[in-house]
């Protein structure tokens, strides 16, 4: 039950972070434009990309100490780097279109897919953080993990399409703004000290 909750946190610390692809699904979501479809295909999206993940850090954390302690090194850096843009970023607010048009499912799956697979920030997000911080689990636990992280995404991005009148009203209040970036920052700086430790923890192996 654990890694199920630590999975859902970090994948709601992550996806907090409004970006391109949040705003689209409100948009959608203020059109009343197939807000099921772009929530799916946003959702189980997610979900893909967390599976690739954690495949992919199982795979390279079977060599040595070395190699982890390099691994590591790149996940602290993902997530300094990740702290600092939402330092700079610029709580600019937003203008919907809040006209009820409902556009042909083709494009609709079209813009879907480009907020999605064209935007870098889902890879480092769910393949490289998530992926990174399973590392350590046994098979069992990689699963609950995974469904929990999983989990937070199909609750946010649902809650966002089908609850986009008020999060577009909440994006467009300065306080609004302030509060997620407290909310994400706080969750990555906490990350970022559990790995700090972890990569001391190897260095004294190592040497």
């Amino acid at each position: 039950m654990e890694n199920f909750l630590f999975g859902f946190y970090l994948g709601m610390s992550l996806i907090l972070a409004v970006g391109p692809q949040n705003l689209f699904v409100i948009e959608q979501g203020l059109k009343r434009n197939h807000v099921f479809l772009v929530c799916s295909i946003c959702s189980i999206s997610d979900c893909i990309f967390i599976v690739i993940g954690i495949a992919a850090f199982y795979y390279f954390s079977q060599t040595n100490p070395l190699v982890d302690l390099i691994l590591n090194l790149l996940l602290l850096i993902f997530i300094l780097n990740f702290i600092w843009n939402k330092l700079n970023y610029s709580s600019n607010l937003y203008s919907f279109n809040e006209i009820h048009s409902e556009e042909y499912i083709g494009k609709v799956v079209l813009k879907t897919l480009a907020f999605t697979y064209l935007n870098p920030h889902v890879y480092s997000d769910t393949i490289f953080i998530i992926g990174g911080f399973s590392r350590e689990l046994i098979f069992n636990e990689k699963i609950f993990f995974a469904i929990g992280a999983s989990t937070a995404s199909f609750i946010y991005f649902f809650s966002l399409g089908y609850a986009s009148f008020y999060f577009a009203n909440f994006i467009n209040n300065q306080r609004g703004w302030r509060l997620i970036n407290i909310i994400v920052i706080s969750s990555m700086v906490f990350l970022s000290i559990l790995i700090s430790h972890k990569i001391l923890t190897i260095i004294k192996l190592i040497t």
